[in-house]
């Protein structure tokens, strides 16, 4: 099966059957750069193409908002069925892949805490994390952030020098919280290369935000 072709059925799939429970962070774009950045990564950590095209279009196939109480269990759902929709509409799909992509599905997610085991699912987990970071990183967090109705920050202590951090309640926080930590939670060294760079703007960010509403870092 010739993974050119494939990611373009899949991605013509999605279009026309697009991801339950999807928001503007979890949408079809968000599914291409996850994508694009697995790509990436195993042109220079090796890894099967099909399996990581395969996950990496469906690894949010179902994701249920951030509030949502069963929230860690999306990835499960996710990997359930990402099997259904390859066995339906993609029958010459490799059936002995099947197992590679629920795992890497399965075991992609921050919030399930698992460990991915192959280089596949390390790879998705990677490329999933690195569209938290950078640019498109800062502008979800603020979107999700306003479909949570959270506020941006706390008035008295942006930056939680004295108080504790609360990313369910103030959108900066989200940043200490998980996103800064990232580039030490990646599993490639292609991965990790990025995330440094990327979470570097995020820095570069609250400094800025720092300087304009004269709070200390």
């Amino acid at each position: 099966m010739n993974p050119f072709i494939f990611e373009k059925r899949i991605n013509e799939y999605l279009r026309l059957n697009p991801p339950l429970q999807c928001d503007g962070a979890h949408d079809l774009s968000h599914l291409m750069r996850v994508a694009r950045n697995a790509k990436r990564i195993i042109a220079r950590e090796g890894g099967e193409p099909l399996v990581i095209i395969a996950a990496s279009y469906l690894h949010d196939i179902i994701s249920l908002p951030k509030n949502h109480p069963e929230r860690k269990l999306s990835s499960m759902f996710s990997a359930e069925k990402a099997i259904e929709i390859l066995s339906a509409h993609f029958p010459e799909f490799p059936s002995h892949l099947y197992d590679s992509v629920a795992h890497a599905i399965f075991t992609h997610s921050y919030s399930a805490g698992l460990t991915p085991e192959t280089i596949e699912a390390k790879t998705l987990q990677d490329a999933d994390r690195l569209d938290a970071l950078g640019a498109i990183g800062l502008a979800r967090v603020f979107y999700i952030a306003g479909a949570l109705q959270q506020k941006l920050f706390d008035d008295d202590d942006p930056f939680a020098i004295v108080r504790a951090l609360d990313d369910k309640k103030f959108a900066i926080d989200h940043f200490q919280v998980k996103l800064l930590r990232l580039p030490e939670m990646m599993n490639t060294a292609e991965g990790k290369r990025i995330a440094i760079v990327n979470a570097g703007y995020l820095s570069d960010y609250l400094e800025k935000l720092a300087k304009e509403i004269d709070s200390d870092l």
